[in-house]
C-alpha cells in the first residue's frame, strides 16, 4: 500500500472521492488528451457542473478554495466552464469578533493594543477565512492596515494539505493523466506557496523586493510594511486609500488615465516574470485598487511562485516565438519548458504546435490573448506526453488575468504587441544575465584547460588506435538478481494497489445509503477496510522477512 493512504484521512478522501466522481467525465477527457467538440448545451452544462464544484470546494474550507483557485490556472486540463467557474471563488467569512483580534495583536506584539498603536479602528476593514483586516495609525501619525490571521487556522491548512499531497502523490503513482500533469508537482508548489502565504514575515518580504521591481514604474506602487510591528501572523503596513479595481463600473473608470496604467501593469509583470524569476501568482482586479492619485496599488502578495533562469529563458523564447509567428522555435521553446514523459512525441508535438500557432497567425492583434494561447500550448504538451512545468499554467493564468485587467483599464490596450515593444529590453537583460565577469571568467578557465589537455590526450588515442591498444570496457550485472528483484517489486506493487483499490472502494461504500449496515456504518465498508488491513500486515510480514535478512547478509559481508 501507498505510505501517503492513511485511514484516519478517510472521511476527507471520501469528500474528495464524491468530488471526483461528480466530475468523471471531465477527468476522462483529459486522460484523452483533450475534451471533444461540444455543443451549446453540453457547455452550458459544463457551466453548471463548474459553479457546482466551485461551491463545493467553497464549503469544504480555505485551503480548498485556494486549491480551486489553482486549478483555475489549469487551462490545460479543464475546459474554459470550469475555468470560470473556479476563477470566481471567493473566500466567504464572517468577521471573527474584535477581542478576538485584539488577543492575537497582543501575543504576537507583547504588549497592548493602545501602546502599540496611537489609534485601532474595530470595525474591520474585510474579513476572508484566513485574516482579518482593520485599519488603524501609528504614534508618528502614519495610517496604516493591520492584517491579523484567524486563530487555529494554520493547523487547519496543515491538515487539509497533508490531505490533499496524500491524495496527489496516490494519482500521480496510479493515474496516467496526473502524472502526464504533473499534479503532485502542481500541490507541492501549492502546499508551499499557502504556507508562505501564511507567514507574514514572508509577505512583508515580498511587498519589500517588489517595491525594488517597480522603481522603474512610477505609477504602480504597493504599500510599505512596518517591520517592527511585522510578525508571522500580523501584517501591518501602509494603509493605501483607493477602490479596488473590481468594484469599478465603467462610468468610474472613464476618470482613469488607463492606457499608460494597463502599459506599465503588463511591462512590470513581465520584468517580474521573466528577469527578476518572480511570480505574483494572483494578479486579478480584486487585488489591484485604483489610488485617489490615479495610479495603481498592488495588494496582497503573498502568493508568489519562483521561476528558474532555465525556465525563464524557455519562457521568452516562447513569447517570442508566437509574436514572430514561429512555429518551430514555439515548438522547441515549449518542449523546453517541460518534462518528457515515456511516449513523448516529440514530432506530434512539433505538428500540433505548428498548426495552432499558424491558426493564430490568421487572428488580429486586438484578438490576441498570450494568457489563452500559453495554455493552449500546455494543453496540447499534456496530450503529446510532455508534463508542462507547474510555473507555465500559472504564468498563463496570471496573464489571462493580466489581460482582462489591462482590457478593463483601457478596452484598446493590446497585450500582444506590449509584448513586441518590450522584447529588446528583455532580451537585453537576458544577455547581461548571461554574460556576467564571473560567467566569462569561468568559461574561460574551461576554454584554457581543455587548450592545455586537448593536444596530450588526442596523441594518446591517435596512438592507441595506430597500436590496436584501444578498449571498451562494459561493466555488466548480474541478470537473474535483477529480475528476481523487479518480481518482487511487481508483486508487492500489485498487493498495495489492491489495498488502495480496498480502501477507496470502502470510502464509496461508505457514502452510499444503499446496502446492509453495521453499528451505523456500511457493512461493505468494515469489510473491505478489514481486508485492506490484513493485506497490509502481509506486505509489511513479507518485507521483513526478506529484506532483513539480506541486509544483514549485506553487513557481515561488508
Amino acid at each position: 500500500m501507498s505510505t501517503s493512504i492513511r485511514v484516519r484521512h478517510l472521511p476527507d478522501y471520501t469528500r474528495l472521492a464524491k468530488l471526483l466522481f461528480a466530475n468523471r467525465a471531465v477527468i476522462s477527457d483529459a486522460a484523452s488528451g483533450g475534451a471533444p467538440l461540444r455543443g451549446e448545451q453540453e457547455r452550458a452544462q459544463l457551466l453548471v457542473d463548474g459553479e457546482q464544484l466551485a461551491r463545493s470546494l467553497e464549503e469544504m474550507g480555505p485551503t480548498y478554495v485556494k486549491l480551486g483557485q489553482l486549478l483555475s490556472s489549469r487551462v490545460d486540463l479543464l475546459p474554459p466552464e470550469y475555468l470560470s467557474a473556479l476563477s470566481s471563488l471567493q473566500e466567504h467569512a464572517s468577521p471573527i469578533g474584535v477581542e478576538v483580534v485584539r488577543a492575537v495583536i497582543e501575543e504576537e506584539l507583547g504588549t497592548k493594543v493602545s501602546r502599540a498603536f496611537a489609534d485601532f479602528d474595530e470595525r474591520p476593514l474585510g474579513a476572508a477565512s484566513l485574516a482579518q483586516v482593520h485599519r488603524g495609525a501609528l504614534r508618528d501619525g502614519r495610517q496604516v492596515a493591520l492584517k491579523v490571521q484567524r486563530p487555529g487556522v494554520r493547523q487547519q491548512v496543515a491538515d487539509d494539505l497533508e490531505v490533499i499531497g496524500e491524495l496527489a502523490t496516490a494519482f500521480d503513482d496510479h493515474v496516467g493523466v496526473a502524472q502526464r500533469a504533473g499534479l503532485a508537482l502542481m500541490v507541492e508548489e501549492f502546499a508551499r506557496s499557502v504556507r508562505a502565504e501564511l507567514d507574514y514575515t514572508a509577505e512583508a518580504a515580498n511587498l519589500r523586493m517588489l517595491a525594488r521591481m517597480l522603481e522603474g514604474y512610477p505609477r504602480l506602487h504597493v504599500p510599505a510594511p512596518v517591520d517592527d510591528l511585522t510578525t508571522s501572523r500580523l501584517l501591518t503596513m501602509e494603509l493605501v486609500e483607493g477602490r479596488s479595481l473590481a468594484a469599478m463600473g465603467p462610468l468610474g473608470l472613464l476618470e482613469v488615465d488607463g492606457a499608460p496604467l494597463a502599459d506599465q501593469l503588463f511591462k512590470a509583470f513581465l520584468d517580474q516574470v521573466l528577469i527578476h524569476g518572480v511570480l505574483h501568482a494572483d494578479p486579478h482586479p480584486g487585488n489591484i485598487l485604483v489610488t485617489t492619485e490615479g495610479d495603481l496599488a498592488l495588494i496582497d502578495v503573498g502568493m508568489t511562485a519562483w521561476i528558474t533562469q532555465e525556465l525563464q529563458e524557455a519562457l521568452l523564447r516562447l513569447l517570442l516565438a508566437l509574436g514572430t509567428t514561429n512555429p518551430a522555435e514555439a515548438a522547441s521553446a515549449l518542449e523546453r519548458c517541460g518534462e518528457p514523459l515515456d511516449g513523448f512525441d516529440r514530432d506530434l508535438l512539433g505538428r500540433r504546435v505548428a498548426g495552432f500557432v499558424l491558426q493564430m497567425s490568421g487572428a488580429r492583434l486586438s484578438e490576441l490573448q498570450t494568457g489563452r494561447q500559453l495554455g493552449e500550448l500546455a494543453r496540447l504538451a499534456v496530450s503529446s506526453r510532455l508534463r508542462p512545468a507547474p510555473q507555465l499554467t500559472m504564468v498563463a493564468k496570471a496573464l489571462v488575468n493580466l489581460d482582462g485587467v489591462a482590457r478593463r483599464l483601457a478596452p484598446s490596450y493590446e497585450p500582444a504587441r506590449a509584448i513586441r515593444e518590450h522584447a529588446s529590453v528583455l532580451m537585453r537583460h537576458s544577455m547581461e544575465r548571461s554574460v556576467t565577469p564571473s560567467s566569462l571568467i569561468g568559461a574561460m578557465l574551461d576554454a584554457k584547460e581543455f587548450a592545455e589537455h586537448l593536444p596530450r590526450r588526442m596523441n594518446n588515442l591517435l596512438d592507441a588506435l595506430a597500436e590496436g591498444r584501444l578498449h571498451l570496457r562494459v561493466e555488466g550485472f548480474d541478470e537473474s538478481a535483477l529480475m528476481r528483484s523487479i518480481q518482487k517489486l511487481a508483486n508487492r506493487a500489485a498487493a498495495g494497489l489492491a489495498v488502495a483499490a480496498f480502501v477507496l472502494a470502502a470510502a464509496i461504500f461508505s457514502i452510499s445509503a444503499s446496502g446492509p449496515r453495521w453499528l451505523g456504518e456500511s457493512a461493505f465498508s468494515i469489510v473491505l477496510l478489514a481486508l485492506a488491513f490484513l493485506l497490509g500486515l502481509a506486505i509489511v510480514w513479507s518485507t521483513l522477512r526478506s529484506d532483513l535478512p539480506q541486509r544483514r547478509a549485506r553487513r557481515r559481508s561488508t
